[in-house]
């Protein structure tokens, strides 16, 4: 029983931290990350997200076409995978120095997140708004 009670503690305190401290306390959505988008990720993967940004003819490996992240994994959207390539946890998944890291450049006020688990997470405010912008742009078959 106690370390029910311990756990559930620990939720809590983990849940408090979760709240918006910025003074927008609206969740980030889609509208919010594009602009986001736009201002670091469309010179390599193109302002329509299908891998044609003005750099990417220089690059040695071409970047991904970001519609199709559902498609390639079974028509669901992995948003824990994508937030780890964003942040630069998921370095091993790319094959070379291509993709920079952005977790500091995204880092700031927390947000609640569930990437799928039912657990929500802490995650940086502006991470979660290129997360859903991303989600939003997903092409079906």
């Amino acid at each position: 029983m106690i370390a029910r009670t311990a756990l559930l503690a620990a939720i809590l305190v983990a849940l408090a931290a979760c709240e918006p401290t910025g003074s927008d306390e609206t969740m980030p959505g889609p509208a919010d990350g594009r602009a986001l988008y736009m201002e670091n990720c469309a010179v390599c993967h193109g302002a329509d997200a299908k891998g044609n940004g003005p750099t990417a003819r220089a690059m040695a490996k071409a970047p991904k076409d970001l519609t199709l992240i559902a498609v390639r994994h079974g028509d669901r959207f992995p948003r824990a995978k994508v937030l780890s390539i964003i942040d630069g946890y998921a370095r091993s998944d790319l094959k070379g120095p291509n993709m920079p890291e952005f977790g500091a450049l995204l880092s700031g006020d927390l947000v609640p997140l569930d990437t799928g688990d039912g657990v929500p997470t802490p995650t940086p405010r502006k991470l979660v708004a290129l997360l859903e912008y991303l989600e939003s742009i997903q092409v079906t078959r």
